[in-house]
């Protein structure tokens, strides 16, 4: 890492479907080797399957929704003091929550079977309910966090 400067974040450009930068997020969490078309047609798609099952209107609020139920607040770092490694508890920025439920996200419909656009959608849909496999895992970082909370003195 260089210790000249802190690097610049970049805000993404927004995608021209939706004009949101939300979205053109998300689209470049599911690319995989460059692929964007690709992943464009996932992320469409699946947003086609949830305002379908949802009944609702716009896909890009509902995903606001889900990501509402999805964000981690707070995360656990290991600290070494002493030749015993701690578990810190520590509260992320939004950016990396944001990065996080992404990630969580894509990985999950990964794991699931089917389509690509069918998981994504479900996996959505699931996090808008505030069920499924995202918001147990959110909750358990939650939980191993206050389980912690003890070590919240060796912050750093």
């Amino acid at each position: 890492m260089s210790r000249r400067r802190r690097a610049v974040k970049r805000e993404a450009t927004p995608e021209p479907r939706y004009n949101s930068s939300l979205v053109s997020h998300l689209i470049n969490v599911v690319m995989m080797d460059g692929k964007k078309t690709t992943a464009q047609r996932i992320v469409y798609g699946a947003f086609e399957r949830v305002s379908e099952k949802l009944g609702k209107g716009d896909p890009v609020d509902l995903l606001m929704g889900a990501l509402e139920n999805i964000r981690p607040k707070l995360e656990v770092k290991s600290r070494r003091v002493g030749g015993t490694t701690y578990q810190v508890p520590l509260e992320i920025s939004f950016e990396r929550q944001q990065s996080l439920a992404f990630r969580w996200l894509r990985n999950a419909s990964r794991a699931r079977k089917g389509s690509m656009q069918e998981s994504l959608a479900q996996e959505i849909i699931d996090a808008y309910n505030n069920t499924g496999q995202i918001v147990k895992k959110k909750d358990d970082t939650h939980r191993m966090a206050q389980s912690n909370r003890a070590f919240a003195h060796l912050r750093w």
